[in-house]
């Protein structure tokens, strides 16, 4: 299961603590917002994109949006999102547990500007009924290698 190697990934950094199990589903921003109990702009949401022969997620604040100008000319290309049975083969983790932590190899993960305005924010744990708590800088340091983008827009 993809919980279970995000929680090796996380234990080998020692933030194995950090990861969230819920009986209800947080397999949509609204619904991960409601199990944590925090406000849904928090939920460090993964959306996952083709870029040439990659994948790229680009982890973004819940109430941020991709600006397709600043996608294109960061990365070359519109921004196509994966179709549904494309995440689990190609990234590792299947929708509503997307997430930046333990991806396959082909996956290159970008945490967007917007996370940087909170002091913790909740990414999925490779399941549709978990969460990470983590501060953006932990974020990172649990996704290397990333890097960090702004292409997103807020409401």
């Amino acid at each position: 299961m993809a919980i279970d190697r995000v929680r090796a990934h996380l234990r080998a950094l020692g933030m194995e603590d950090r990861v969230l199990e819920f009986e209800a589903s947080s397999a949509t921003v609204d619904l991960a917002a409601q199990a944590v109990g925090c406000e849904p702009a928090r939920i460090a949401k993964t959306l996952s994109f083709h870029v040439g022969e990659r994948v790229a997620l680009v982890v973004a604040a819940g109430d941020a949006r991709i600006d397709n100008p600043k996608f294109k000319a960061r990365f070359g290309c519109k921004a196509k999102m994966l179709k549904a049975e494309e995440a689990e083969p190609l990234v590792g983790h299947g929708v509503g547990g997307v997430c930046p932590f333990a991806v396959n190899d082909a996956v290159d993960v970008y945490l967007d500007e917007s996370l940087r305005r909170f002091d913790v924010v909740y990414p999925a744990a490779g399941s549709a009924s978990s969460a990470v708590r983590l501060s953006p800088d932990e974020l990172a340091r649990c996704a290397e290698p990333c890097t960090w983008v702004d292409v997103c827009k807020l409401p």
